[in-house]
């Protein structure tokens, strides 16, 4: 998986091939045929992995008010996954994302991100509108695709314009103007 992620961000989606893997991994190309029969099985593979790694590093972590766990929740869904995490790998996620529309297995496994995160979010603002921390006219379901929205929508524009600035500080305000209870909508 780790020679796959070096490829991604050294060739892109489009131009990787199993040859580039297996040159990452300094292993033979056939070697890694014996797991993986196709680059497209292989990126599956890498995007199970990447899941495992999503669900550990964003996860509510219970502890702290509605409000501070669903800006933690938030902030680790829009920081990248790793520090060294590079445009160059964003782009080919970016890359890998525009599978989804042709073929199954990528869209199911790239939904399994969104509906991972929709629960996250959906329970922390279920709980906050149940404590009375968040106004009790709010949806948690709706909010929860409102936010996974806009976390997606700050991965593509980092990967499309280079920048997310503002992003982050607007989910905030929106959290704070928007479901707090007692807070003031403008």
């Amino acid at each position: 998986m780790c020679a796959t992620y070096r490829a991604l961000c050294r060739h892109g989606y489009a131009d990787l091939t199993m040859q580039d893997i297996a040159d990452e991994w300094e292993k033979s190309k056939a070697a890694l045929h014996y797991h993986y029969d196709t680059k497209r099985g292989l990126l599956l593979a890498f995007l199970d992995h990447l899941f495992d790694s999503y669900t550990d590093r964003v996860t509510d972590s219970g502890s702290g008010t509605p409000r501070e766990r669903l800006h933690a929740l938030v902030a680790a869904a829009l920081d990248p996954p790793r520090a060294d995490a590079t445009r160059e790998l964003r782009t080919a996620l970016v890359e890998v994302k525009a599978q989804a529309p042709h073929d199954d297995a990528f869209r199911e496994r790239l939904a399994r991100f969104d509906r991972y995160l929709h629960e996250e979010i959906r329970s922390v603002v279920g709980d906050g509108v149940e404590s009375g921390a968040f106004r009790t006219d709010i949806d948690p379901d709706e909010t929860a695709t409102l936010l996974v929205t806009l976390v997606n929508g700050a991965h593509s524009r980092r990967v499309a314009l280079g920048d997310d600035a503002g992003v982050p500080a607007a989910i905030r305000s929106y959290v704070d103007e928007h479901l707090v209870a007692g807070a003031t909508t403008r």
